[in-house]
């Protein structure tokens, strides 16, 4: 019989319900939650409406580190009610300048083995320390925060071999930008990569993290590394290495999916505008001209990124019109590079230091000229994300940034004249405690109010899915739509907490007038939306299913979704559905009008659903198991929670 993968016992040391094959709907217990702010507070509220009073897996963490720019008092307000629902609900508070949630969640409370869930899509960089971390709907967490276990379907687990180790002037950006390059941004759905090899070794923690982080762009449930002498010296660095245990696959087990990559032979890479999907050898872009090079986020935590640039830009000013914007981390590798004099020398050689928070990588602040190229090396560059309408990103390492940021034009960093001051993490980087504050124990003060303020109201009811439907369609859109598309980020992040001033940035990169045309229909039963293949991918952001399910959506039929915002659209309610073959898919493309009859009985008997458009019959499919169905029979887990609460309080 074959050995077992690390995902593989991962997943069977907290299958709670199901069985662990590929396809299959597994719930799994969760030992830890983390929250982000533009998505916590609607998280906190989901809780109040529940009924929770007090959250299950410690830790579970809420962290400040999107909306930091405090252009007036709806951001400072937000995080005053944060910090109250965090006090009432039994939860950590991180403060603003703490850093990004997942460095600071694997400084402080990474434990290898364990599992996580977080209302970010890039908790999987936690699967570094040998975690099995999710990103989900904000819901999903709430749920998990509640006791609840996390339900999905098992992944299938691909097996990633690395061997050799990397050359000079390519890192582990590169290997990402390498599965960006070989998949695309939807090749890993429904699968856990899984990486092992001799080439492991040679990868930092740090280094993993930055892989860990960019799976998610390929669709990955999540990434998955050993926990080997790397993760014990990561964590002894922060006084945490009590907490190490090592972990690996069987050295005879049996991968799902495999591939291998040849650390040696990699070169830097590049994803060119507007995917991370578009990677081509630095190579092929070498000469463009630089308004921006942008380093740091979750895609570059780790201080040996931020020491090695300084080491490049050491005597060597950025050239004459590059805006070099070093976004830190961590207030831990702040305070680390201040230590080391590497903050001196980036400032001297003309860098702007901003906060340490997720800033330029959602849109806050750091937005680019128009029309003019900004390297970034943050996980994303989908168009407009940055806060500039019609941006130019490119996604590259810190080394091929620092590089194009000397000379002013995209560069090969191998072409410099300098050796290659590679910066090693440090043996000892104490974490910084300033600004968290731990819970209270169960059983002390009184619980104390939610800090309600006009701009983050209770959440409006959701109501269940009719038996029948006769609805327009009122948007189509094409393939790789991505959250950011749907609910945008940047200066409409302050608005996030509140699902009514927020619904009217919905769509606005795609077709501004959808919030009026949705208002229009809302009274006469809603509407529907048409997309392409990978529709929702990118942010884990509940509100892009959740504002839209209250301005009326029904029904999105696509040709593919993205994983996590297919799971949100059910958990709001929203039907997800797909063509069932090319002429439907064609015929809906023109829009029109859809009408659905005994769907409760359609959706019960099997796959199809039929239904007419403009008064033909089309055919549907779905993918729904019998608890998504009762979600949307029952208008989203809301209010499934609600009566589940009911039944018990009457029961007992």
């Amino acid at each position: 019989m074959a050995g077992k993968t690390l995902s593989a016992r991962l997943i069977e040391d907290h299958l709670v319900e199901g069985r662990a094959r590929a396809g299959e709907e597994i719930a799994l217990r969760m030992d830890q939650a983390l929250l982000q702010d533009i998505l916590g507070t609607l998280v906190m509220l989901e809780l109040e409406a529940m009924g929770v009073e007090r959250a299950v897996p410690q830790p579970t963490v809420q962290y400040i580190d999107h909306d930091l720019v405090q252009q007036g008092p709806l951001t400072a307000d937000a995080h005053r009610f944060l910090k109250s629902a965090c006090e009432r609900f039994g939860i950590w508070y991180s403060g603003p300048g703490n850093g990004i949630s997942h460095p600071v969640h694997m400084e402080h409370f990474g434990v290898p083995g364990q599992s996580l869930v977080g209302s970010d899509s890039h908790t999987t960089a936690a699967g570094s320390l040998g975690m099995l971390a999710i990103g989900a709907g904000g819901i999903e967490v709430a749920l998990a925060i509640a006791g609840e276990p996390l339900v999905l379907q098992m992944p299938r687990i691909w097996g990633v071999e690395l061997t050799g180790h990397l050359p000079e002037w390519v890192s582990a950006r590169d290997v990402a930008l390498e599965l960006l390059r070989r998949h695309g941004v939807a090749g890993a759905k429904n699968c856990i990569l899984e990486f092992y090899g001799p080439g492991v070794a040679s990868l930092s923690a740090m280094d993993r993290h930055i892989i860990a982080n960019m799976g998610t762009e390929m669709g990955a449930t999540t990434s998955v590394f050993p926990s080997d002498d790397n993760t014990r010296r990561f964590l002894a660095a922060r006084g945490r290495e009590a907490v190490w245990q090592p972990l690996c696959a069987d050295s005879d087990c049996v991968y799902d999916l495999h591939e291998q990559i040849d650390l040696s032979a990699l070169e830097p890479l590049i994803a060119l505008p507007s995917s991370p999907g578009n990677v081509v050898p630095v190579t092929e872009a070498v000469g463009a001209p630089v308004y921006q090079s942008y380093i740091g986020s979750s895609g570059c935590p780790g201080y040996s990124e931020f020491a090695t640039v300084a080491g490049i830009l050491d005597d060597r000013p950025s050239a004459e019109g590059v805006s070099l914007d070093i976004n830190p981390s961590t207030r831990q590798v702040l305070g680390a590079m201040i230590e080391s004099g590497a903050l001196a020398r980036l400032v001297q050689a003309g860098a702007r230091i901003h906060q340490a928070g997720c800033n330029g990588c959602i849109g806050m602040g750091q937005a680019p000229a128009q029309g003019q190229n900004s390297l970034r090396t943050v996980p994303r560059n989908f168009p407009g994300r940055s806060g500039t309408p019609e941006d130019s990103v490119f996604l590259c390492s810190a080394e091929t940034a620092a590089a194009s940021a000397i000379t002013g034009t995209i560069t090969d960093p191998r072409t410099l004249d300098i050796a290659y001051p590679r910066v090693a993490e440090p043996d000892r980087l104490p974490a910084a405690d300033a600004g968290l504050k731990a819970p209270a124990g169960p059983g002390g003060a009184a619980r104390p109010e939610l800090a309600i303020s006009d701009n983050t109201p209770p959440l409006p009811a959701l109501q269940p899915l009719p038996d029948s439907l006769d609805v327009p369609i009122l948007l189509t859109v094409g393939d790789d739509i991505s959250t950011d598309d749907i609910m945008p980020a940047g200066t409409a992040i302050p608005y996030w907490c509140n699902v009514h001033a927020s619904a009217r940035f919905l769509f606005a990169p795609i077709d501004a007038g959808y919030p009026e045309k949705a208002a229009d229909v809302a009274d006469a039963g809603g509407h529907a939306i048409v997309g392409g293949d990978n529709y929702g991918q990118g942010s884990s952001r509940e509100n892009a299913a959740l504002v839209p399910a209250l301005q009326g959506l029904k029904v999105v039929v696509a040709r593919s979704f993205a994983r996590l915002h297919w799971q949100n659209l059910v958990c709001f309610g929203v039907l997800p559905l797909s063509p069932a073959d090319e002429t439907a898919a064609r015929r809906l493309e023109a829009g029109g009008r859809l009408r659905f009859d005994d769907i409760h009985g359609q959706l019960a008997a099997g796959n199809t659903v039929n239904a007419h458009l403009d008064g033909e019959p089309i055919a549907l499919v779905h993918e729904l198991t019998d608890r998504q169905r009762e979600l949307l029979w029952m208008g989203g887990v809301i209010n499934r929670i609600k009566q589940q609460r009911i039944e018990a309080d009457g029961a007992a």
